[in-house]
Formats: C-alpha cells, structure tokens, sequence
C-alpha cells in the first residue's frame, strides 16, 4: 500500500530559512556567488537566510554537518531547510540525524543530487520534501533565476499552490566555472531541448513519489537505507534523473535493471525521468555527440522499464535535474501524470 507522507506547514515572508552544505560545501570556494544567492533567495521569497558553521566550511567532518542540520530542524525559528549544492558523501552524515527532531517539528527541505540521501531519510521518517534546487547552481549563478525554478521554489517554501510542469524550451548542462567573473552575470551556453518522450498506456496516474539521482539511489539501496517492501512504493511515481559524472546509458540501465529486480519498477505506476546532462567541464562532446547519449539513455530507460512494468506511465525529458532550468519536484508529496493530455501537475502542498 502507497505510503503517505506528513507534508511540512509552509514558511511566511519573514521566517527564517536554514542554509546547509550537508555535503559540499561550495560557498566556501566560491562566496561572492553564495553571497548573490543569499540575496536572490531573500529577495524571491521574503525569508531571512541563516548559515551554520559547515555552510562555508570546506571538508567538514560529517559529524560536524550532520550536528548543522540537527541544530536546524530542532530550532523552531527555523521554517525551511535549503542545501547549497550536492556532493558525493553525505551518506555518511545520515547515522548522525537525530529523527526525533524532524518528528517533532517538521519543515520543508530542498535539495537534489547527494541530497537524495536526505530526501530518503526524511521519507523513511515519515515527512516529504521537495526535490531540486540548490543556491550555488540555481539561485546564485547567471542574470537572474530561471521562471519555472522560481515558481516551484516558492509553491515548496511558502505557498503549496498546484502547478503545471512546462518545458522552458531550453537548456544548459552548466554554467560559467565559479572562478570566471562571468559567472555570476550570464547562463551557460543553452540550447533548443526537444519535447518529451512519453510511453506506456494513456491513462492519469496520481500519486506520491520518490526516487531522486540514481547514482545516489544506487548507494542507498546498497547501504540498506531503504529497506520497506517494495509495495510501500504501489500506486505512485518514481522520479529519476542522472548526474554531472554522465553515467552511460549501459550504466544507468544496469542500475534501473537491479531496482526492477528489487520490485521497485513494477511497484508505481508512473515514472518520471529528467533530461540527462550530456557533458560537464572535463567533457565537452559536440552536439551531435550530446544528442547520441541523450537519445542512448532514454531508449534504455524505456526499455528497462517496459521489461519490468508495461503498464507504468513513463515520461522522458522532464528538467527537474541536473540541467538548468530546472524544475523542483515533490519528494513524498504528490504529482499527476496524464499520458493522453501529455500534462505533468505537482501538487506543492
């Protein structure tokens, strides 16, 4: 049966919101970009931004980050949790989370990549979350934040309205590096992004998701983190997307082919997949070449999920992942996929 989860009491302009760097602390290497999110993020929104001794703190211990987050969910003055970026070990700071705090008070937390970690946890402890967003890639960086990043950023915090999910009409899968002045004035090179691919019967599905970056899912299963029935999962929507490290498409169809074996594919009945970033700094492939894995992945993904589930809604193509602009997403909350009207709705409450 579909678990469902408590969903946060929203923020008010004027509360103040926790900023954390539960993995990487990127403020720390780059704080005239934090500084400029710090300002966009009270300015969007209304809320007071509050740092923590690990917010700029390179190579903090996990005690040490794990002891920021406990500090920020049990302070009732607190309304909201933000993380700055992801990283790659904060699985290593969820044993130190105290459950008692979130159970206790919970507010709305975002964050995506490495905090699909947190995400987990917090849905293993009964509380949604939002998935998406971080201030030293989507508040800090460019001429402004993109519309759709702005909307859900507020429908999660403060407002829990309903929202369509669109297609921005283009992309990028980075932005200037952090150390170019350019970066905090101008978007990384952007392209034309193709429509969705959609799969499956036509029919509506509602319900709760969960999933995040599947590299990271991939860490969590194997650590034991998620250890329900997969039947906890029936009847809602696995929500999926790839990293900057651009897995390949026989990769990320080995790791979606062990999450069918555990169950968890044939559990939903809808699944979201987020357009892939297809080069980061180190790998600059040209078009032609993007296109090809973006084309590889989504024809694996497909076929690895009609293998284990034919009758799952299956969409391709969504920006709610590594690639800008980008969408925030409930985690544990619900959202709506209706394959004959190719219409995608979030419910931010």
């Amino acid at each position: 049966m579909t678990v469902e989860l408590l969903r946060p009491p929203k923020a008010r302009p004027g509360d103040r919101v926790a900023v954390v760097s539960p993995s990487f602390a990127a403020p720390g290497v780059a704080p005239q970009l934090h500084e400029q999110a710090m300002h966009r993020l009270q300015e969007l929104t209304g809320l007071v931004p509050v740092e923590y001794p690990t917010t700029r703190q390179l190579d903090a211990t996990p005690v040490d980050r794990a002891r920021d987050l406990n500090e920020a969910f049990a302070d009732p003055s607190i309304r909201g949790v933000i993380s700055t970026i992801g990283g790659e070990d904060q699985i290593t700071v969820i044993p130190y989370l105290d459950p008692q705090n979130v159970a206790a008070d919970p507010k709305p937390f975002i964050g995506y990549s490495d905090n699909t970690n947190l995400h987990n946890w917090l849905w293993v402890q009964g509380v949604a979350s939002f998935y998406g967003g971080s201030t030293q890639v989507h508040l800090g960086p460019g001429p402004a934040v993109d519309e759709v990043h702005a909307r859900s950023l507020v429908a999660a915090l403060l407002t829990g309205e309903t929202l369509q999910i669109t297609e921005p009409g283009e992309s990028e899968d980075m932005g200037w590096p952090w150390d170019d002045p350019r970066a905090l004035t101008q978007y990384g090179d952007r392209e034309p992004t193709q429509p969705w691919t959609w799969s499956g019967p036509a029919r509506t599905v509602t319900g709760p998701t969960w999933g995040g970056c599947v590299e990271i899912l991939q860490w969590i299963l194997t650590a034991g983190r998620f250890s329900h029935d997969a039947s906890v999962l029936a009847g809602g929507v696995l929500i999926l997307e790839t990293s900057e490290e651009l897995p390949s498409a026989t990769e990320v169809g080995w790791i979606l082919r062990a999450m069918g074996e555990r169950g968890l594919l044939s559990a939903v009945d809808a699944v979201l997949v987020a357009r892939p970033p297809a080069s980061n700094f180190d790998d600059r492939p040209d078009e032609r070449e993007r296109e090809r894995r973006r084309t590889q992945q989504r024809e694996t993904v497909l076929e690895v999920i009609s293998r284990y589930n034919p009758d799952a809604v299956v969409c391709v193509g969504i920006p709610f992942g590594h690639t800008r602009p980008q969408w925030i997403l409930p985690h544990g909350g619900h959202i709506t996929v209706d394959s004959s009207a190719r219409r995608v709705t979030a419910d931010y409450s």
